[in-house]
């Protein structure tokens, strides 16, 4: 122990005497979530992490208490398992921050992190979206707009004011949003992830805003910012209440949205919550070939790798696109290229060469050899046609047509050996020169001293 103290490793191994269900309290309210996050981070405890581990000490989780955890977790979405299995894991890192204890017990192999399904989102036509506008009261029209024209989530659409928009620009910024907190009651607050932007604003969708400022007027709309005991701020809200008041999401999901699915024959289940509107924006604006920064700028995420992880099965087959980019960059006229150099020239699967196919007497003559100017093999090859690979049961294919030198035809450097085989004539022929008289024999020559000697010894 006093070497673990002289190096600075030394670990109280008494520290982590405190119960999980204590220190979660203490971690969470020492964390700085906005009031909906805090409340359902502590209800995600309270009923699924509590009665397992609520009264063990820290020092006493293992990984091997971890596994019961999660096998109570089995009945539960794949997502909202792995929420929970976040949330504990997050308090039990600081604790190890904190030198409660060593190992994140979470953290090891044996405890078998859940893995959320990962589905395809299909995104809804727009006959889809049209049919449920007009299931709606036409108080609440507008939300089909905001979402499926702007991309906004639900909080954002009932924070939406006639101050945020900004016509000469054509843009609309999103600054505020309806939350919920403790109780059912309602609170304004930053939008997700406390980031402003700014999206583009299509015509469509501003006629939509002002013929539903025509029927219903906007009206101010007070609440606390941020936390419920926070200062009031007074708003102009787009959509409100027949009461005047901020939309509710839980009562407008209920009574307003659910019912409306159902007269436009669609399944009230959750991926067709008002988020469905803003799939249909993504995949619109993917469809069209707008950026995934820019995409993700509108929608409001921090990270664009997110956006293409959820989205990028709805982008289009990039196949098309990259022939008619690369076709449009490289377009020329067809005389800028030599003539015989074309594809058809070099593939070795087209026949659509202009250069004759060999006739049937063609490919049945047998290749000429003259025995004193090339051998059989040489002659044979020379001899190929065209529209024949000289390999012997080789595919036909055209030979292709290179490009010509720029100075013109290259000749090859003077040598006399090379010189007299290019004309035909082997090396024996020229060997035969200084030794003398050459009698043919099957198509080579012998001089006539070596072959009175090969008489001779037969």
């Amino acid at each position: 122990m006093s070497a673990d103290i002289v190096r600075g490793q030394y670990f109280d191994p008494d520290a982590g005497k405190i119960s999980f269900k204590d220190y979660a309290a203490e971690w969470l309210e020492a964390q700085t979530f906005d009031e909906g996050t805090r409340e359902a981070v502590e209800l995600r405890l309270r009923l699924h992490a509590y009665p397992g581990l609520g009264a063990k000490l820290l020092s006493d989780v293992k990984p091997s208490t971890i596994q019961p955890l999660l096998r109570g977790l089995s009945e539960l979405a794949p997502t909202y398992q792995q929420v929970i299995f976040t949330n504990v894991s997050t308090a039990f890192t600081a604790a190890v921050d904190d030198s409660l204890i060593q190992k994140n017990p979470c953290n090891a192999p044996s405890a078998c992190q859940p893995k959320p399904e990962q589905r395809k989102l299909t995104p809804w036509t727009a006959g889809q979206v049209t049919n449920v506008r007009s299931a709606l009261p036409e108080r609440c029209q507008l939300v089909a707009q905001l979402g499926a024209g702007l991309g906004l989530r639900q909080g954002e659409m009932f924070g939406l004011s006639p101050d945020d928009i900004d016509i000469e620009k054509g843009e609309i910024e999103i600054v505020r949003q309806v939350k919920l907190g403790a109780s059912n009651r309602q609170l304004f607050g930053l939008p997700k992830g406390r980031k402003t932007r700014r999206v583009p604003l299509p015509d469509s969708v501003l006629d939509a805003i002002n013929e539903h400022m025509t029927r219903y007027p906007p009206r101010e709309v007070t609440l606390p910012w941020d936390r419920l005991d926070g200062s009031e701020r007074t708003f102009t809200l787009l959509m409100t209440t027949r009461g005047r008041g901020a939309l509710n999401r839980n009562y407008f999901n209920t009574y307003i949205w659910r019912p409306a699915l159902e007269k436009a024959g669609i399944e009230t289940e959750r991926e067709n919550g008002t988020h469905a509107l803003r799939h249909l924006y993504t995949s619109t604006l993917l469809d069209a070939g707008e950026s995934i920064k820019a995409l993700s700028e509108y929608l409001g995420r921090a990270d664009p790798g997110f956006t293409l992880r959820t989205y990028t099965h709805l982008m289009p087959t990039s196949g098309e696109r990259t022939r008619n980019a690369i076709d449009t960059a490289l377009s020329r006229p067809r005389a800028e290229f030599p003539a015989g150099n074309s594809v058809e020239a070099f593939s070795p699967h087209r026949r659509t060469s202009k250069r004759p196919l060999p006739t049937t007497d063609q490919q049945a003559q047998p290749p000429v050899c003259d025995d004193r100017s090339r051998d059989y093999e040489s002659a044979q090859r020379d001899s190929a046609s065209p529209m024949q690979d000289a390999r012997p049961g080789g595919p036909a294919h055209p030979r292709p047509v290179l490009y010509s030198h720029p100075t013109g035809p290259r000749r090859p450097r003077s040598n006399p050996v090379t010189s007299e085989l290019s004309t035909g004539r082997t090396r024996r022929e020229l060997e035969r020169r200084e030794v003398g008289a050459s009698v043919p024999l099957t198509g080579l020559f012998v001089d006539a001293d070596r072959l009175r000697l090969l008489a001779a010894i037969v």
